[in-house]
C-alpha cells in the first residue's frame, strides 16, 4: 500500500479533529455548505464521495462482471445478512440498551428517537463507502459492484416496509428522491465515468497505461474519504461537543452491532467456502451503513435536532474507525478463506 493507504487511520483521525475544530470556529461556513443540497443530498458531500470512488470504478471490468452469476454464494450471503439479520439485530440492540440498560440515564422520548435512528442505520446497507473497504481488502471490484447494485435495487423496495415494521408505524415517509438521487450520484455516475476512462486508457496504451492511470488516481480515493469525514463532522461539531455522554451511550450498541454483524458474516463466508476477495467485501457490506440516506430520512421524519438525527450522525462517528479496524481484521484473517473459486 502507498503512504495514504498505510496511514489511513491517522488521516481519518486528523480529518475528524479538523472537521470538529473548523465547525466550532467557523460554523457559518458549514451552514452555507449544508444549504447546498437537493432532496436532502448534500452536493458538496456528493462530489467528495464521487472523487473517492471514481478511481475504484476504473478497475471494474464488465467482461468479468457477467461471470458473477456463476458464483452466487457471496451475493446470497450479503443479501441474507443485510435484509434478514442486520435490521433486526440493530433494533434489538437499540431496545435492549435504551429501554433497559441505559434507561436510568435517558428519558423515554429521547430513547425512542435514538432507537429510531439506529433502526434507520440498520435498514440502509452501505453503497458508496463499501468500494473503499473493498479496495483496502483487495476485494474483487466486479463482484463488489454487483453486490452493491443488487442491494440498491432491493433497498428501493424494502427500505420503507422494514423501517415501518421496526419503527412500529403504519407509514414511513421515505424521501424516495433522496434514495434515487444518492444512487445516481454515488454509483451510476462514477461507474459510467470509470468505464469510459478505462476504455480510453486501454485504447491509448493497453493494460500498462491503465495501471499507470489507476496508480496515479489512487491517492484521490483517500482524499475524498478524508474530505467527506471533515464535512460530516463539521456539520455536527457543536452537538458532538455539547453532548459527549449521549454520544458515548449511542456508540455502545452501534459498535457491538458492527463487530457482531462482521463476525456473523465471516462465519457464513467460511461455511460457504468463499474466497477472501469475495468474503471480505461481503462481510464489510453488511457491517457498513448507507449513512447519507439514514441521516436524510432521520431529518425528514424527526427533525434536524432530533435524537434520531443525532444517532445517525454518531453512526458516522463510529463507522469510520470501526470499519478501518475490521479491514485490518479481514486482511489478517486471509488464511481463513479459500484462495480461489466461490
Amino acid at each position: 500500500m502507498g503512504l495514504f493507504e498505510r496511514y489511513l487511520t491517522v488521516w481519518v483521525a486528523l480529518g475528524i479533529v479538523a472537521g470538529v475544530g473548523v465547525g466550532l470556529v467557523a460554523p457559518g461556513l458549514f451552514q452555507a455548505i449544508a444549504g447546498l443540497e437537493i432532496a436532502h443530498v448534500n452536493l458538496v458531500v456528493a462530489v467528495f464521495i464521487w472523487v473517492m470512488i471514481y478511481p475504484m470504478m476504473i478497475q471494474v471490468d464488465f467482461a468479468a462482471v457477467k461471470h458473477v452469476g456463476r458464483r452466487p454464494r457471496g451475493l446470497v450471503l450479503t443479501l441474507v445478512v443485510n435484509w434478514l439479520i442486520k435490521p433486526f439485530t440493530m433494533a434489538g440492540l437499540g431496545v435492549l440498551f435504551f429501554q433497559h440498560v441505559f434507561a436510568p440515564w435517558v428519558d423515554p422520548q429521547s430513547a425512542s428517537e435514538y432507537i429510531a435512528g439506529m433502526i434507520l442505520l440498520g435498514v440502509a446497507p452501505c453503497t458508496a463507502m463499501v468500494f473503499v473497504w473493498s479496495q483496502l481488502t483487495k476485494g474483487d471490484p466486479n463482484y463488489t459492484l454487483v453486490q452493491v447494485s443488487v442491494n440498491d435495487l432491493i433497498m428501493v423496495f424494502a427500505f420503507a416496509p422494514i423501517a415501518a415494521f421496526l419503527l412500529g408505524v403504519t407509514k414511513v415517509a421515505v424521501p424516495w428522491e433522496t434514495l434515487l438521487l444518492s444512487t445516481v450520484l454515488y454509483v451510476v455516475l462514477p461507474l459510467v465515468a470509470g468505464v469510459v476512462t478505462r476504455q480510453l486508457w486501454l485504447a491509448a496504451g493497453g493494460t500498462q497505461r491503465l495501471a499507470r492511470g489507476v496508480a496515479a488516481l489512487k491517492p484521490w480515493s483517500v482524499v475524498g474519504l478524508i474530505a467527506t469525514v471533515v464535512l460530516l463532522f463539521g456539520f455536527q461539531a457543536r452537538t458532538l461537543i455539547e453532548q459527549p455522554m449521549v454520544i458515548a451511550l449511542i456508540a455502545v450498541p452501534l459498535v457491538i452491532q458492527s463487530y457482531g454483524i462482521f463476525f456473523i458474516s465471516a462465519i457464513g463466508a467460511r461455511w460457504l467456502r468463499l474466497p477472501h476477495e469475495i468474503a471480505a467485501p461481503a462481510c464489510l457490506i453488511g457491517t457498513s451503513n448507507f449513512f447519507e440516506l439514514a441521516v436524510a430520512v432521520a431529518i425528514s421524519l424527526f427533525g434536524l435536532q432530533s435524537g434520531a438525527a443525532l444517532a445517525t450522525v454518531v453512526g458516522v462517528l463510529v463507522e469510520v474507525p470501526v470499519m478501518l479496524s475490521l479491514v485490518a481484521i479481514a486482511n489478517r484473517t486471509r488464511h481463513w478463506y479459500r484462495a480461489t473459486g466461490a
